[in-house]
């Protein structure tokens, strides 16, 4: 069976660039933190990646510390912050804020007192882009990063998270941005590396494969390859509404998406049901977040934006890569109105 990926939302296939990186820094012995020529070796590659990364978002000249992922992103940002957030946000930064801010139909959200909030520059279920509010404590950039024109400099937040693994590099490494001079307390202790943030010795690995996957995906953006993948996106919207007048696609009605996703709403048919029989029809889609599938609840996300239990419980999440093609969604679109019709039938 030829199977085709449609869950880049959840993690993306390693570049090639990010992979030659990461070969070529396994035969580097030093541990950054050594002033002999190994390590100072292995401390450029360290800052090479940190300038590649600086460079693809827009963030020269802010604070770029290394960590695990956004989720320990999240942590070292937001412990003891008390940061207000909407139900739309990742289970890592809900793990760490004040569930008190609301979005409409569309997903979006207007901060009251941005300086004392969090908000997603980008949602990983619907693809909703937000209008980030000036002064805007942190942001979750993940799902934005390397598909969206942004520029950490000019977002007007404090604060931002990245990750590796939603780009092309590596899964298990990540960064917080900052803006120059934040204050901010160290998450791990030890030998004060990255700037005395976040202690332990660098996955010089990862950070390597992490600063090469950020340059290409830079690259990739700019050579217009999100805006093919959006044209194929709608394509696919299409197709399935023609069959399904009645479908409808979570955050459609906003003003901007990501390029590559669609969260297609079904009451009644449920999205993990609808996950299994994708899988066995040779697709990987997902019925959510990858953090929050599999735990057989409805989309808090989609809840959060007033959907009832019902359609909340029946959504696809279907999320697209550069190199997904129109004969891929084709055929995904034929396999999925086929099962669309027996659950009909079933139902009926």
């Amino acid at each position: 069976m030829v199977r085709s990926y449609l869950d880049h939302n959840a993690t993306t296939p390693l570049r090639p660039e990010a992979r030659a990186a990461m070969i070529a820094a396994m035969d580097v012995a030093g541990n950054p933190s050594s002033v002999h020529g190994e390590g100072r070796k292995a401390k450029a590659l360290v800052e090479r990646a940190r300038g590649q990364v600086a460079a693809a978002l827009g963030a020269e000249g802010a604070d770029i510390v290394f960590v695990s992922g956004a989720t320990e992103g999240a942590a070292l940002a937001m412990a003891g912050r008390g940061l207000q957030a909407c139900g739309i946000e990742h289970d890592a930064v809900l793990a760490w804020a004040e569930e008190s801010l609301h979005a409409d139909r569309n997903g979006l959200v207007s901060p009251a007192a941005p300086g004392q909030s969090t908000l997603q520059i980008a949602n990983s279920e619907t693809g909703v882009v937000q209008s980030l509010p000036e002064g805007l404590a942190l942001s979750d950039l993940t799902q934005g990063f390397g598909k969206l024109p942004l520029a950490f400099n000019w977002l007007g937040c404090r604060m931002a998270l990245v990750s590796a693994h939603k780009l092309g590099g590596p899964k298990g490494i990540g960064a917080l941005v900052m803006q120059r001079g934040t204050d901010l307390a160290a998450g791990l202790l030890g030998g004060g590396q990255e700037m005395g943030r976040r202690a332990g010795t660098e996955n010089v690995i990862g950070i390597a494969g992490f600063g090469a996957a950020a340059e290409a995906a830079a690259r990739d953006l700019a050579a217009g390859l999100w805006g093919e993948v959006a044209a194929r996106r709608d394509r696919l919207e299409a197709r399935l509404r023609d069959a399904e007048p009645e479908l409808e696609i979570a955050g459609s009605g906003a003003p901007a998406r990501l390029p590559n996703t669609s969260c297609l709403v079904t009451p009644g048919w449920k999205g993990e049901t609808q996950v299994m029989q994708m899988d066995l029809a040779g697709f990987a889609v997902s019925a959510g977040s990858a953090c929050s599938s599999g735990k057989l609840r409805a989309s808090k996300v989609l809840q959060a934006m007033g959907y009832d239990e019902a359609a909340a419980a029946g959504a696809l999440r279907v999320s697209l890569g550069p190199l997904t093609t129109d004969e891929e969604l084709e055929r995904f679109a034929t396999a999925w109105l086929a099962q669309r019709r027996k659950h009909h039938a079933r139902a009926a």
